[in-house]
């Protein structure tokens, strides 16, 4: 029997009520009657119940589902975390120094200006490098508890983390009681790697990156959803991405396909895609950040769209900002920021992250502190795994290795959470700089089944992401504007 997760309506509605629930719109009633109907209580962690709910449970469910697209969000929660691009802006750092129109200022770096970008290309080929490292570190204990995450690095001799995770010398009962990742165990284990194996938080920079390359800075939201649907069979896309694949194929347009039956607009999946715009934009967190949010709406909504454009403006300075290497990490972070609803749950989630980075509790307490403040929301939802992020850059201070480490020790979504930790480590410190233990097994080799990019190597996606960094034409678009 195929029980496809993040798509049952039955295993749905649990998460949409929690997902109302925490946006503060009334559902008790709607709660109510599914529970008095046998639905359960809680939702499945890993997107899909064993066995399918009985016809008439499944007609209940799209039934809440619908109902509670309807209801309400409250006022003070619209105000403080708009969803147009204007809003966002305006009630983000950059909008209250009245520059959301433009750039910000303060700006970390400019692409023209060699004191500051140094070897622009080092450092993307570095963002590149990093975001696959961090990645490929945090594959294998992708769901894994962190009690579990402990507990198999303790048994193999490697806490605090210092390389990929090996099962060599790992207890038997400690590999019972939290087995790897399955997808990810036979190609992400350090006795196993052999180049970077394929995965989503790679596959979306792959696509943004030939949505630049074919459209320029002109791409629509359309466009996105296009490159989906040629890119990406449907079985390679998770959570709000899944939903809305389903929402297309449904004959929903895409500005409206993220907010039809999609509890998930508020997770991690939007913000794992727009690194590869700041990249391309290096010192304009701005531009770079509209277009993430052009990319996240096809999917996300609120806190899952600034998670987006956080991660795209902190990539555009990272690749640029001066200074010391921890100076560059706070520059990387502040732009980040800067896109953000200050008075979001996002924004807040980011500065509870350098806040307890830089305090004074030893990473395991400080780790404790964030899953005992976030704990309550799901493994793959924005908020929990953001605060992870900053923690990891500010304690990380521009170290690639302590930074990439930190993030997947602090659990969740191990493999997104290290690959953009990695990423903007990465871009801080330059390819050239980066430990050799942690990028030679990648043998600048990506693995992926997105059309146009099987086997590429890093150094190639380096190269075509610096050309447009540097304003240059791609063969593609020059023909397509011909």
């Amino acid at each position: 029997m195929l029980r496809l997760s993040w798509t049952q309506p039955e295993d749905l509605l649990p998460h949409a009520l929690v997902a109302a629930e925490l946006d503060g719109r009334p559902v008790a009633d709607l709660r109510e009657r599914w529970e008095a109907a046998g639905g359960a209580p809680t939702a499945a962690v890993s997107g899909a119940t064993a066995e399918p709910a009985p016809p008439a449970l499944v007609a209940l469910a799209r039934e809440l589902l619908a109902e509670i697209d309807e209801r309400d969000d409250p006022a003070a929660l619209l105000a403080a975390e708009p969803d147009a691009l204007d809003a966002i802006l305006a009630a983000s750092p950059v909008g209250a120094a009245g520059e959301a129109g433009g750039g910000v200022s303060d700006r970390p770096g400019d692409p023209s200006d060699s004191d500051a970008s140094g070897d622009l290309g080092d450092r993307i080929l570095g963002a590149w490098l990093g975001r696959a490292s961090g990645c490929l570190l945090g594959k294998p204990v992708e769901k894994i508890s962190l009690e579990g995450i402990r507990a198999i690095a303790r048994s193999t001799g490697n806490w605090p983390l210092r390389s990929y995770f090996t099962e060599v010398g790992l207890d038997p009962e400690v590999a019972a009681r939290y087995p790897w990742n399955r997808r990810s165990r036979p190609t992400s284990l350090v006795e196993n790697i052999d180049g970077m194996p394929e995965d989503d938080d790679l596959n979306f920079p792959l696509i943004a990156l030939g949505l630049l390359e074919r459209a320029g800075d002109d791409f629509t939201t359309d466009d996105v959803a296009q490159a989906w649907l040629d890119s990406l069979p449907g079985g390679r896309v998770f959570t709000a991405e899944r939903v809305v694949y389903r929402n297309l194929l449904d004959g929903y347009e895409p500005e409206r396909a993220a907010s039809a039956r999609n509890p998930f607009r508020d997770w991690i999946g939007a913000q794992i895609r727009t690194d590869v715009y700041g990249w391309a934009h290096p010192g304009d967190p701005v531009a770079a950040a509209r277009l993430a949010w052009t990319d996240a709406r096809l999917s996300h909504a609120r806190n899952g769209v600034y998670g987006a454009m956080f991660a795209a403006a902190a990539c555009s300075a990272a690749v640029v900002a001066d200074g010391v290497v921890e100076t560059r990490v706070t520059s990387a972070i502040r732009a980040g920021l800067s896109v953000v609803p200050t008075g979001s749950r996002y924004a807040a989630a980011i500065r509870r992250g350098v806040e307890l980075g830089e305090s004074d509790l030893d990473d395991e307490a400080a780790v404790d502190a964030l899953h005992a403040e976030f704990g309550h929301l799901h493994w793959v939802h924005v908020l929990g795994n953001s605060a992870v992020l900053a923690f990891a850059l500010t304690r990380g201070a521009g170290d690639f290795e302590r930074t990439i480490t930190l993030a997947v020790s602090g659990g969740w979504d191990t493999d997104s959470v290290g690959a953009t930790a990695g990423s903007i480590a990465g871009a801080v410190t330059g390819a050239r700089a980066l430990p050799a233990r942690w990028i030679d097994p990648l043998h600048d080799t990506l693995a992926t089944s997105v059309p146009g990019f099987s086997g590429v190597r890093f150094s190639d996606l380096a190269a075509r992401t610096l050309r447009l960094a540097e304003g240059g034409e791609h063969p593609e678009r020059t023909e397509r504007t011909r």
